[in-house]
């Protein structure tokens, strides 16, 4: 999320919820104290497939052991409102996920991962972590952004009609939530990944592609 796309999100928060930026700056510090020398990997499993937002130097289809892609993230402004809130995806313990590594070059990491901070953490509702992630070209650590169970935004397991009946109807300012399950439906298939899951939510949906 750009800079004034953030402003704009921020103003709408009228609840005062969004993260300042001295938050999102402690938080990224946090993450690449632990980085490894060198260009940074991040794990992709939703919107970071389709817009990352940031120059992507290489990707590479992955499997991370431990983690699911699950719709467990309530969005109340960017895919939903205050009253009807929409959901979109996070990183819940579990499983298995197959989705995508980007790398980041290391000349550009702490610039475009600020923005990137900004885009997934207006909210603090994820919690940025290292993982092992398998790909066809070895074992790379990665950043992944992993749903933060005791945030306010964790909407915990639904049911999968609950799940359609919300992304049927979830919209927001940065579109609706039929859109974004589309757009992921169709990256990871671009890419060769199937989710049995997300087909089954488009198909409810009407948003198959």
């Amino acid at each position: 999320m750009s800079g004034g796309r953030r402003d704009a999100y921020i103003k709408k928060m009228l609840d005062g919820r969004a993260w300042s930026d001295a938050q999102l700056q402690r938080s990224l510090d946090e993450i690449l104290v632990r980085a490894p020398r060198g260009d940074v990997w991040i794990f992709a499993y939703g919107s970071l497939i389709w817009n990352p937002l940031f120059p992507v130097a290489e990707e590479r289809v992955a499997r991370v052991h431990g983690l699911h892609r699950s719709f467990c993230i309530w969005s109340r402004l960017g895919r939903g409102s205050p009253e009807r809130p929409g959901l979109v995806l996070g990183l819940r313990r579990g499983g298995v996920c197959t989705g995508v590594v980007l790398r980041l070059e290391e000349r550009h990491v702490r610039e475009e991962l600020a923005l990137v901070w900004r885009r997934e953490m207006v909210t603090g509702a994820y919690r940025p972590t290292w993982i092992r992630a398998r790909t066809g070209q070895g074992l790379v650590d990665a950043i992944a952004f992993v749903a933060d169970p005791n945030g306010e935004a964790f909407a915990g397991k639904l049911s999968e009609d609950r799940i359609a009946e919300v992304l049927s109807t979830g919209a927001g300012f940065l579109g609706t939530c039929s859109e974004y399950l589309a757009q992921t439906t169709a990256g990871l298939a671009a890419r060769g990944i199937t989710d049995d899951g997300l087909r089954r939510l488009a198909r409810k949906c009407g948003c198959e592609t």
